[in-house]
């Protein structure tokens, strides 16, 4: 007889998913942390909520006074980046939207970054790495048999609006991060730290001598010269919004003739691949547990909803599925032989190879290592100049 799963009786979260532990009641860590940590955000009184937004709204104003753009807007053609360019122009600021192309934008995705910028009057910047470079470094990820193959795309965003803001002296890019859909974090073991520059060259060249050309990459001592130094924030600004994902959907396709997709980051061909296909059949990773466990514990879906979404595989069909494994064996120059040895093969870990997430950990916890009257000091300067 096949033994059941425990599942938590809030979210769907399940024993199978790294480090989950269940209550006396049957409520997960996920959601229960989430939920102890991020109701003051999510569930904010509305009054103080609309005053944090002003006191924003007036910051980056201030910041961008005399200049072309007044904040950075990263746009992927998703929900939350989408969302966050509308709102940023309706409330009277001068957004710069920026894209990086890696070569896996789906053709849906382009046509609602365009219809977004065109409908609301803003100017896009487009990055575009070279494919072939790309592509090499994909193909040293996959012969590493690391988890992270995405830790490329984000990290070069990352570095593409982090040297936009730095060129054009702008301290705020204002992101459609947030606690409402993103704020229960994955496992540990499914992700790795998005900053780690060192741990992409690294793959590059032990697997397939590459050198970046026109890879932005960007490590943790360029993120602190320009957090710590340059004072850039990444604001996650939907969390001053109350912000609901299937109203703000519903508006979208209103007014901009926006199209969905059928689960969170499908906007990539290759990242609705990577989340769709490859985690769970070479990693044993659903990424759909945490997105809607999210939801639920956030409160914009209801359990029964969540459970019905984690039916069967994830996409849409399994048509669409041999169509998207067929587009990756091409634009990879893989054959069928490849991706079944590259599935078998067992998982390594990032940080068997050279890494500087430790770096990265010591710089963000910096300020707590600063003795108390320095660290007030060094704060209300802060506050004076921003």
């Amino acid at each position: 007889m096949e033994q059941q799963v425990q599942v938590c009786k809030r979210c769907v979260v399940n024993a199978g998913v790294p480090g989950a532990r269940f209550d006396v009641d049957g409520y997960c860590n996920y959601c229960s942390d989430f939920i102890l940590q991020t109701t003051h955000i999510i569930h904010k009184e509305p009054s103080q909520q609309q005053k944090d937004l002003e006191q924003l709204v007036a910051k980056v104003k201030r910041n961008g006074k005399g200049k072309k753009y007044d904040c950075i807007v990263g746009i992927s053609g998703g929900v939350d980046s989408s969302w966050v360019l509308v709102q940023v122009k309706k409330l009277g600021l001068r957004p710069l939207a920026v894209h990086m192309d890696n070569g896996w934008n789906s053709e849906l995705a382009q046509n609602n970054i365009e219809n977004l910028v065109r409908g609301l009057g803003v100017d896009l910047y487009t990055y575009v790495i070279d494919w072939e470079e790309y592509r090499a470094l994909m193909q040293a990820f996959f012969d590493a048999d690391v988890i992270d193959v995405e830790l490329l795309y984000d990290n070069a965003m990352l570095g593409v609006i982090y040297r936009q803001a730095e060129k054009l002296g702008l301290r705020y890019m204002l992101t459609g991060a947030n606690k409402a859909t993103e704020g229960i974090h994955l496992p540990a073991s499914w992700t790795w730290n998005k900053f780690d520059k060192k741990n992409i060259i690294a793959l590059g060249r032990q697997f397939g001598n590459v050198r970046l050309k026109t890879f932005p990459a960007f490590g943790a001592v360029q993120w602190a010269w320009d957090y710590y130094i340059k004072l850039i924030q990444f604001c996650p600004f939907l969390d001053y919004l109350p912000y609901n994902k299937f109203t703000a959907l519903e508006s979208l396709q209103k007014d901009f003739n926006y199209k969905p997709y059928p689960y969170k980051h499908y906007e990539s061909i290759f990242t609705r691949f990577y989340q769709g296909y490859i985690l769970p059949e070479k990693f044993g990773v659903d990424k759909r547990i945490i997105h809607l466990s999210t939801l639920v514990a956030a409160g914009q879906l209801t359990r029964e909803a969540a459970l019905k979404g984690l039916e069967g595989i994830p996409y849409p069909s399994a048509q669409a599925l041999e169509e998207d494994i067929a587009y990756f064996l091409k634009k990879m120059n893989w054959t069928r032989q490849q991706l079944i040895d590259y599935l078998k093969r067992p998982e390594r870990r990032h940080d068997e190879f050279p890494s500087e997430k430790k770096r990265y950990e010591f710089l963000a916890t910096l300020p707590s290592r600063i003795p108390a009257g320095l660290k007030t000091s060094i704060t209300n300067f802060i506050k004076s100049i921003r």
